[in-house]
């Protein structure tokens, strides 16, 4: 587990070479995907925009962490229970830089920010599409993890944790439940807003649940799953002069490229990725 003050850093996000993707999931059924439609917002591509798959090089020497941001689009989309059969199968949806790449959906976990700079993760409504000409990006990823009870305020499992299928919480390559996951909450102590990041080697999202409750979250969510680096989460670490890159899990630096002469060219700052990510960047200070 890792968390980022919120008030020292700041979060961003940037679209895969290839992933998310814009086209259709196979998951829901063929009844809710209109067959006229190359997608569910009409699109099938990015195009005329062209995704970095990385951070942009003109704050890279802002960013002191990066991770990878959820699924790509063939998972990130409902197979099983009623949110299979309506809004298209709620594909999950996403924006960059103010752009509406794939509309969000409602009934979805959500981690956004807003032009103002603040950071935010809930679960989609329509009421909150007011914010959309505030919101500098944003990021569903299925159905909360952990939620605030309404009554209480303290923190409780989402209504479909131990719902595998309506919950889309997808599995290993051997159809376990129980895999390698990781998650991100939002969480305050002492007047500080905290966004933390989780890797869980071997877990269920009941699991996850009770790990981020117990580390007082009031929200949660699954990013990704099933592989390194599909829950990849680096540290730049300034070292004698130069950059160090820190990782989570050991296995994480295999993911890395090399230079002929050795030095690292760390993921999504020194070359692009075909997945997306979010980025972590120190705040400047405000004139």
């Amino acid at each position: 587990m890792i968390a980022f003050d919120l008030g020292l850093y700041g979060l961003g996000y940037a679209v895969g070479t290839d992933h998310p993707a814009l086209g259709w999931s196979s998951r829901p059924p063929y009844a809710v995907r209109p067959p006229e439609l190359p997608g569910p917002d009409g699109i099938g591509t990015a195009m005329p925009l062209v995704t970095l798959g990385m951070v942009n090089p003109v704050i890279a020497n802002r960013a002191v962490a990066t991770f990878t941001a959820g699924l790509k689009r063939q998972h990130g989309a409902f197979k099983f229970g009623d949110m299979a059969g309506f809004n298209m199968g709620h594909h999950y949806g996403f924006i960059e830089k103010g752009v509406i790449l794939s509309k969000l959906q409602p009934n979805l976990s959500t981690l956004y920010g807003l032009t103002d700079g603040t950071i935010a993760m809930k679960t989609w409504e329509e009421a909150d599409n007011a914010l959309l000409p505030r919101i500098a990006f944003a990021r569903q990823n299925g159905v909360p993890l952990v939620v605030a009870d309404p009554v209480t305020g303290q923190p409780v499992p989402g209504d479909r944790v131990t719902q595998w299928g309506p919950g889309n919480w997808s599995g290993s390559a051997k159809a376990e439940l129980r895999t390698l996951r990781a998650g991100a909450c939002m969480a305050s102590h002492e007047g500080r807003d905290w966004l933390l990041y989780g890797y869980f080697s071997s877990a269920t999202p009941s699991a996850m649940a009770r790990v981020f409750m117990a580390y007082r979250c009031d929200y949660a969510m699954l990013l990704g799953m099933n592989a390194l680096e599909h829950t990849y989460l680096a540290l730049y670490v300034p070292r004698g002069g130069r950059m160090h890159v820190a990782h989570l899990v050991p296995g994480m630096a295999l993911i890395e490229k090399k230079a002929r002469d050795g030095t690292i060219l760390p993921r999504f700052i020194g070359f692009a990725d075909n997945r997306d990510l979010f980025y972590v960047t120190r705040k400047e200070p405000r004139p």
